[in-house]
């Protein structure tokens, strides 16, 4: 049974999963720009999710399931509000935003979401994410910084070795010596030494100018190069706690402005339990736009291209006005159609 799949991975995974976590705090007195403006931009994601499956599927479609409440801190009644979802997500779990349904088994596309025997009839739960890039101009300027990187780490390496200075090295620090000689392109990424500063000699200068350009192109190298799939650690444990009371297969589906992948919650925890794929499938970060709260980073790529393609939204500038007359100005977005890519949406997220 799925549930019970997914518990067992809970259980075993190396990120000492809290399941019974609670979530409490109090909360926030205040709303600001960039918060109006993300959660336009969400829901913006939903709503292009939302039609693409509604529009490009025959025997499926999709309902609206997770909080759709448009108040914000600062609102009346936020903080009943607020207490009330806390409530919800120690009781229940974290709503997905979306689930899918067979259209045979509610040909009116009629969907009592509060029916908890409805909602375990879903094929499918979303959790839509946003990501304010263009993942494919994205991938271009990574991929060309990462090549003119490896690029200059082997042009460095052909001057030190193809000159005196290779036994100058060699006998100042043969370790260091011994990484560069074996390096090759696919490994300059892997290299890691703490540089000299030799200055006695004018070839000493040199060899140190050179070690240090290699050592700021490794850098470049070690950087994180991939757009993510961003689940925060403790959602694991309400997303977990959603699934064990509906059994219903669970997935993360990120949105760009012209493309959106889609991953398992079965995936992301068979991916996080192995090590080999940490920095280069996965990362695990605290995130400062989230309160510090630690991150899990999957390489988007890991997953599928669910939509092939999103025309670009329109947008424009909103204001909301606070109780104590503050302003706050943000971004609102309509438009942006999603194209389903029905094999990956069947294979990948009906049947997997």
């Amino acid at each position: 049974m799925y549930k019970n799949n997914i518990q067992k991975l809970i259980t075993q995974s190396p990120l000492e999963i809290d399941t019974e976590i609670q979530i409490m705090g109090r909360p926030p007195t205040m709303a600001n720009s960039e918060f109006l403006s993300n959660k336009q931009q969400g829901d913006w994601a939903e709503q292009v999710v939302y039609k693409a499956i509604n529009e490009f599927s025959d025997e499926y479609f999709a309902v609206k399931y997770g909080r759709t409440e448009s108040i914000a801190a600062g609102d009346e009644g936020f903080a009943d509000f607020y207490k009330e979802y806390q409530n919800e997500l120690n009781i229940i779990g974290k709503k997905p935003d979306l689930l899918i349904f067979k259209l045979t088994d509610f040909p009116n596309r009629n969907v009592d979401i509060e029916n908890d025997e409805q909602v375990r009839k879903a094929i499918a739960a979303l959790e839509v994410r946003s990501s304010s890039f263009l993942i494919a101009k994205y991938t271009a300027f990574m991929d060309k910084r990462q090549e003119e990187a490896i690029n200059k780490c082997a042009t460095i390496r052909e001057k030190i070795f193809s000159s005196e200075l290779a036994k100058l090295l060699e006998r100042k620090n043969k370790v260091i010596y011994n990484l560069i000689l074996q390096a090759t392109d696919d490994t300059y990424r892997e290299l890691d030494f703490r540089r000299p500063s030799w200055s006695l000699t004018p070839e000493l200068r040199s060899l140190t100018e050179l070690l240090k350009e290699l050592k700021e192109n490794i850098k470049i190298l070690h950087k994180r190069d991939y757009l993510s799939i961003t689940p925060k650690m403790e959602d694991i444990a309400l997303v977990n706690r959603w699934i064990q009371k509906y059994n219903v297969k669970h997935f993360y589906l990120q949105v760009f402005f012209d493309k959106a992948y889609v991953i398992s919650f079965q995936d992301i925890l068979e991916l996080v339990s192995n090590d080999d794929n940490e920095g280069k499938n996965f990362s695990i970060e605290r995130d400062v736009k989230n309160q510090g709260k630690t991150t899990i980073k999957i390489n988007v790529k890991v997953g599928k291209e669910v939509l092939g393609k999103i025309d670009m939204p329109y947008h424009k500038s909103a204001m909301k006005e606070l109780d104590r007359g503050r302003l706050l100005f943000y971004v609102t977005f309509e438009g942006g159609k999603g194209y389903l890519d029905q094999k990956i949406f069947i294979r990948d997220i009906i049947n997997a």
